[in-house]
């Protein structure tokens, strides 16, 4: 009689493999998250969770694009108890090119922990996560561990170590690096190249490709399209003409990529005209290449140019989209980038991170609050808030949107911050006149160990000018020096010379000037001069004009200012001088404008406009508004007219501004007596910010204004301001 034997547990039963088979085949076919939770529940009820391979499929699908969910993902490989290294590296990998390459870092951490091993396959997508990430430590652990293990002349591992190195800065170490290497192949010299081209040594570029010609390597599309962006953003025309015909030359296939890198480079270097001869030569056309079309043309300026490209593209997709969107909110077409986009939305196509950088960089160049809160509603049920651009992004959209105290609950709900995010919170505290914030946030900041960069410097500087903070200012001048050693720019010096100069220390401001080691520029003399007019100082006030306008010709701001000063002292032919330089070199005086949105329609008025439908209404209520504001002390004030008319035309020509019309259109139209916001593309005078400050005391409205540099918050016949603007 046969011995009975115990079956083996080990192996699986008869029906198991048909299980295995249709599980795995289940993995493969799954396209969602919902579906791969459903197939990790089949696995654990049927017992096949003992299969590594099975389980990493599951990990593995996890990590593909169609299906991304990371967290899952990792939560089924912590459950693994000794996961076999080859399967690990894979992870890595998969991580490494993923949306979140920071969790590659996970794994790493976990085979390190319970003792697995890391072998050289290990190592390139850690360094590559690093490198995506700019992960300089924990680049520079996995650098000593390949030279603890001897991995380190490794081509791979060398490969990315250089890679590693240039995305942190470490141009220097990413070279000795390179140096080193016996074998270096395309893709090599091509993370070199673009090392310099990504820490802005643009002039490197063509030194490094040359030395690249005297070796054995063929250069490929791939490198010519990267030193031909370099040329592109070193305006460096020339070179990239060389470049272009030795591509000719060697016979390179001109794919779309390159192409593309080609029209990019011409529309920087301001040749859209040989970018429009290469496009116009190929056929069919291809999206990439229409898209770079789109991309140069918008540069430039050229906006309808790049929507005549949009509209011929047959299959449109999500990057061209983006490219014309972007076009429309970065060339002061924020109201077409937000209707393209809900164009695009209705034709079923998804935004990405980028294409939502834009729609809220429109929104904040719109400056009209209720469609903020729509995009940051929208950016938060579709899962884009969190990620650190976008959040950035949406403080400073509700910053120029004139609500700071959103602008404060996005910051505060930050689940990371960088100096970008601090400076954004420091910059808005100070264009709405809170100086104390903005003073309190920077030594936040630096408590927290967030360095502050120069940018974060001329935010902190701006606010102590406009609170007339003096002494405060000077110390941050020179702690940015002694402390941070920043070399100041001239936006530093500019905004010294404003804080001294609204301060009534005109002399001193100069002597800022006079002590610059670097010429100084429109920005600084822009000041200067500006501190003049509101201080009666005429002398130096047209002295720094004249300085403005050797520098820029064209400045409407100093010929105005110039027009000014000789009018009131009668220069008559001063006067016909500067009016005859801004005849003949076409300057006119920029015209100011209001608008104000009601019911999801904006409204623009001009001085004196009678233009809109409801004019009669509107001019009827500046009346009343007129009369019951002079009850309380109001009286129109024409220092600033500089026309020769009778008193009374003048009172009423400052009567009819912009913003008092804007204003009297929504004591009209807004019954639910809210917050009444008003946008205006020059400074606010002092007439209409006496009018405004009354105005919000006697109809008890709450008026928030946005002018050309900063916000006003009329509230109770008080301004956010103080009446130091």
């Amino acid at each position: 009689m046969a011995a009975l034997t115990q079956p083996n547990l080990l192996l699986p039963s008869t029906t198991t493999p048909t299980t295995h088979h249709t599980l795995s085949t289940a993995l493969t076919a799954s396209s969602s998250v919902s579906h791969l939770k459903q197939a990790h529940a089949k696995i654990l009820r049927s017992g096949l969770d003992r299969f590594t391979s099975l389980l990493f499929k599951l990990i593995l699908s996890c990590c593909s694009p169609s299906s991304s969910s990371l967290d899952y993902a990792l939560s089924i490989f912590n459950q693994i108890p000794k996961p076999e290294t080859h399967l690990c590296n894979r992870l890595l990998r998969d991580l490494s090119r993923s949306l979140e390459p920071e969790k590659t870092f996970l794994v790493y951490q976990r085979m390190r922990r319970d003792g697995l091993i890391v072998d050289r396959f290990s190592l390139p997508p850690l360094l590559k996560a690093a490198s995506r990430t700019s992960s300089l430590n924990e680049g520079m652990e996995i650098h000593g561990l390949s030279l603890k293990f001897g991995f380190d002349t490794d081509t791979f591992v060398q490969t990315g170590l250089v890679g590693l190195y240039g995305a942190c800065g470490r141009i220097m170490d990413a070279r000795l690096v390179f140096d080193r290497m016996r074998h270096r192949d395309v893709v090599t010299w091509n993370i070199m190249i673009d090392g310099y081209c990504q820490n802005g040594l643009l002039d490197e570029v063509p030194r490094v490709f040359e030395e690249m010609k005297q070796s054995d390597v063929e250069p490929d599309e791939m490198i010519f399209s990267t030193i031909i962006s370099a040329c592109g953003r070193a305006g460096n025309l020339d070179y990239g003409k060389v470049i272009f015909e030795l591509i000719t030359e060697k016979n390179i296939v001109l794919d779309p990529h390159l192409l593309s890198a080609l029209i990019t480079m011409f529309a920087s270097c301001d040749s859209m005209d040989l970018a429009k001869n290469l496009f116009d030569k190929i056929s069919p056309k291809n999206v990439v290449v229409s898209t770079a079309m789109v991309a140069g043309y918008s540069k430039l300026g050229r906006i309808e140019a790049a929507r005549s490209v949009f509209d011929k593209i047959v299959e449109k997709d999500l990057v061209c989209w983006s490219a014309m969107i972007a076009g429309y909110a970065e060339s002061d077409w924020p109201q077409e980038a937000l209707n393209l986009f809900n164009e695009m939305q209705a034709l079923g196509v998804k935004p990405d991170q980028v294409t939502m950088l834009s729609v809220i960089s429109a929104c904040a160049h719109l400056g009209v609050l209720h469609q903020a809160d729509w995009v940051n509603t929208y950016a938060d049920t579709n899962g884009f808030r969190g990620a650190l651009p976008v959040d950035n992004a949406l403080l400073d959209m509700y910053a120029k949107c004139g609500a700071l105290a959103k602008a404060r609950r996005v910051f505060d709900k930050m689940p990371r911050r960088n100096v970008i995010s601090w400076t954004s919170m420091i910059h808005a505290f100070a264009v709405h006149g809170d100086a104390g914030n903005a003073l309190t946030y920077f030594h936040q900041m630096k408590d927290e160990n967030i360095e502050p960069n120069w940018v974060t410097f001329v935010a902190v500087l701006y606010a102590c000018s406009h609170a007339g903070l003096v002494e405060e200012g000077r110390k941050i001048f020179a702690s940015m020096v002694t402390e941070y050693n920043i070399t100041p720019k001239q936006e530093h010096y500019g905004c010294m010379v404003d804080l001294l100069g609204r301060a009534k220390l005109v002399n001193e401001a100069l002597q800022v000037i006079e002590s610059m080691p670097l010429a100084p520029n429109v920005i600084v003399w822009g000041a200067l001069m500006a501190a003049c007019r509101i201080h009666g100082e005429i002398e130096l006030g047209e002295f720094a004009a004249k300085q403005l306008l050797e520098l820029q010709p064209d400045h409407d701001g100093a010929h105005v200012f110039l027009s000014n000063i000789y009018s009131k002292a009668k220069r008559w032919e001063d006067l016909n001088e500067i009016k005859k330089l801004m005849k003949n070199g076409g300057v006119s005086k920029e015209k100011g404008w209001s608008r104000i949105q009601l019911n999801n329609e904006t409204h623009e008025f001009l001085v004196a406009d009678r233009k809109h439908k409801q004019s009669d209404e509107i001019y009827k209520k500046l009346d009343e508004v007129v009369h019951e504001l002079k009850v309380v002390g109001y009286a129109p004030d024409t220092t600033d007219v500089c026309i020769d008319l009778e008193e009374e035309e003048k009172k009423g020509l400052v009567c009819w501004h912009s913003e008092k019309l804007a204003l009297c259109y929504g004591l009209i139209n807004d019954k639910n007596h809210c917050c009444i916001r008003i946008i205006k593309n020059l400074r606010v005078c002092e007439d209409c910010h006496t009018f405004l400050k009354l105005a919000s005391k006697v109809y008890q409205r709450e008026i928030v204004v946005r002018d050309r540099t900063r916000f006003h918050h009329y509230r109770d016949g008080v301004c956010s301001c103080n009446d130091y603007w």
